[in-house]
């Protein structure tokens, strides 16, 4: 057969990228359908409609991962018709697609945990677990189905790749061939180019993860238009700590205050005790839902609630980051993750104010508690970075009949030897402590099944078991001579599993408790507070209370003082936008503009106001939301973390 002018070649590469698109499709159908609640769309129209604009972030993806074959295919060689080159070129389609391909199964579990597409990011955060192999055996047990479903894809994909067929044929015109190859080419690598674009306009920046919110209502409708190998092709080399200039700094110290300070005045230096429960979502406490009016909630705290009732507890709080290491951060130095994890960038690794810092210059003993094997979760390295005196993990408590066989050391069993290992320490102390119980896959002690039984939700029992751990861990220290002199603050990583439709609500997914306690009266930790509160004021809150004098850098404020003077603001982000809470309104902004206003009250982001741009709050919050993130950016890049 002449190939002369290669149509059959060009008409079974066509077939080839068509049939990317096809099981794209068909993996971003898969992504909604197993997590159908965490998305409020409503119809197979509005469905299919996020897909069809999927299809501008498939093509960047499957232009990229097919690049090399694509250029294989066309390149004017005259032995490409070959069976040994086709299959050659079987063999790179399928390594490459396939692996890129699984990634898209992979967040079909993952995303109920991470919220997000994964991203470079989330690679990162892969390479500081410690035990790998463990977590990809359980998950690959626990989660067979969606091995299954990924397979069964993969055949049909090889079987559908081999209907259509490149046949042998012979070159008679071999410049016919040559030029008609080479006019084919330079068209084939302009598609290529405009395809991992997004379009051909030389005016316009390439298509970018942010600019799938573009076709949606609710933010997080736009991971369904992506595809998790556009996140990581596209985060592979970006940088999301970009410098801007949307106002100078005189507004920045007059409305975002970045430099606090407090005159708490404390008789004895307290000993202070962080507890961050993994995934404790407020969802889960009751104590944090009285007056929420949920038909038929029922908690899972019962330790948690009573002690809620002798401490000062903030009932609208939340998250200011969607991963562990991101609550780390935000909580002990005040510092929040939005796109990317500050703690994951090359800017961590600077001197950072903190919490332990202050607290080291004070004389502190600063002491980090997590049950997991060293290192994990990269607590351990960013530990140091701030300065921890003392890191205690599975290794140090070094009782591995205590280990749950995926995690770390039970939650029980590791509350206890914190108390312990805390009453030989010399006060006072300041100590972190990172639950693990309450993490997927969700086990509890054999002893505790029949009396923990959870409710509808996995994670439930696992709230049970942590509560319970709690009750005997304080049941513990009321018992040391540490305790009356003691100040706890209880907060929770990140949200979970989701129940009840009010916090599947794209603010609520971040909706986290916030807990003081002190059995020492004179601190007046007690109460029910219902502005708005985050991770990030629990730092300046605790150098409050410890009596630290001096000016130092915090972007949240003390929830102790609640001083007028300062503003209360939420910041947090889903992933690719910021939320931006303040005052009676929501904001989104996409690092470029702000593109939706809501009400306070609108936690599904139902009805955007965006129109009312002249209400002079919505103009100050849209300014103070740019300066924050100036401000964060300014000093993340430009090494002033420790400034005063």
């Amino acid at each position: 057969m002449d190939v002369k002018f290669r149509l059959g070649e060009y008409k079974a590469l066509l077939y080839r990228i068509l049939l990317g698109y096809f099981f794209y499709f068909v993996s971003r159908v898969l992504f909604f359908a197993f997590n159908t609640n965490l998305f409020a769309v409503d119809d197979v129209h509005s469905l299919l409609r996020l897909c069809y604009y999927g299809m501008a972030f498939d093509t960047t993806a499957l232009f990229y991962i097919n690049s090399l074959f694509v250029i294989l295919s066309i390149l004017p060689l005259k032995i490409n018709t070959g069976a040994k080159y086709q299959k050659g070129l079987s063999i790179l389609y399928f390594v490459t697609n396939l692996i890129a391909y699984a990634t898209n199964f992979v967040d079909i579990v993952y995303y109920r945990f991470s919220q997000v597409r994964s991203t470079k990011a989330t690679l990162d955060l892969l390479t500081d677990e410690t035990n790998k192999k463990a977590l990809f055996e359980h998950f690959s047990w626990a989660y067979w189905y969606v091995i299954a479903v990924y397979i069964i894809c993969c055949l049909c994909w090889i079987w559908l790749y081999y209907r259509v067929r490149v046949k042998p044929g012979i070159v008679k015109n071999q410049r016919a061939y040559f030029y008609s190859s080479v006019v084919s080419f330079l068209i084939v690598i302009a598609l290529l180019i405009g395809g991992i674009r997004g379009d051909f306009s030389h005016s316009t920046r390439p298509i970018n993860m942010v600019d799938a919110y573009k076709h949606v209502t609710i933010p997080n409708q736009g991971d369904i238009v992506l595809n998790t190998p556009f996140a990581i092709l596209r985060t592979l080399s970006s940088n999301n700590f970009k410098l801007e200039h949307w106002t100078d700094s005189a507004y920045i110290n007059a409305n975002i205050k970045p430099i606090k300070q407090y005159n708490g005045n404390p008789a004895v230096k307290p000993n202070v005790v962080i507890i961050i429960l993994e995934s404790m979502a407020r969802e889960y406490w009751g104590s944090m839902n009285r007056g929420t009016k949920i038909t038929g909630f029922k908690t899972y705290t019962p330790f948690l609630d009573s002690l809620s009732d002798s401490s000062l507890v903030f009932t609208n709080a939340y998250a200011n980051g969607r991963q562990s290491i991101h609550a780390v951060s935000s909580i002990l130095a005040g510092i929040p993750s939005f796109q990317t994890a500050f703690t994951s960038s090359p800017y961590a690794k600077q001197k950072i104010q903190s919490m332990v810092s202050i607290c080291d210059s004070l004389g502190y003993q600063t002491s980090f508690f997590h049950g997991a094997a060293n290192g994990s979760m990269g607590f351990q390295g960013f530990g140091n970075i701030l300065g921890f005196k003392n890191y205690f993990g599975r290794t140090e408590y070094n009782n591995d009949g205590d280990f749950d066989g995926i995690w770390g050391i039970w939650d029980e069993s590791f509350f206890q030897f914190m108390g312990k290992t805390l009453s030989k320490q010399k006060q006072p102390f300041m100590a972190t402590l990172f639950s693990l119980s309450s993490h997927d896959p969700f086990q509890i002690p054999e002893k505790y099944k029949q009396r923990f039984k959870g409710g509808p939700l996995a994670i439930d029992k696992c709230v049970q078991y942590s509560d319970n751990a709690l009750r005997a861990f304080f049941n513990y220290a009321k018992t040391q001579p540490w305790y009356s002199n003691t100040i706890f603050v209880i907060t929770a990583d990140h949200t979970s599993q989701t129940y009840y439709p009010e916090y599947s609500k794209a603010i609520n997914r971040f909706a986290v408790p916030i807990l003081f306690f002190s059995a020492n009266k004179a601190y007046a930790l007690k109460g029910v507070r219902t502005d708005l509160a985050s991770q990030m004021d629990i730092y300046p809150s605790i150098i409050d209370l410890i009596g630290y004098k001096k000016p130092f850098r915090s972007w949240g404020r003390s929830l102790i003082t609640n001083s007028a003077a300062e503003t209360p603001r939420v910041i947090n982000s889903p992933g690719n936008i910021y939320q931006f809470m303040q005052g009676n309104y929501i904001y989104l902004f996409d690092g470029k503009i702000v593109t939706g206003v809501f009400a306070a009250s609108d936690k599904g982001l139902e009805k955007n106001l965006i129109t009312s741009t002249t209400n002079p709050e919505i103009s100050k919050g849209m300014l103070d939301c740019k300066a924050f993130i100036q401000d964060y950016t300014d000093r993340i890049v430009n090494g002033k973390l420790n400034s005063k």
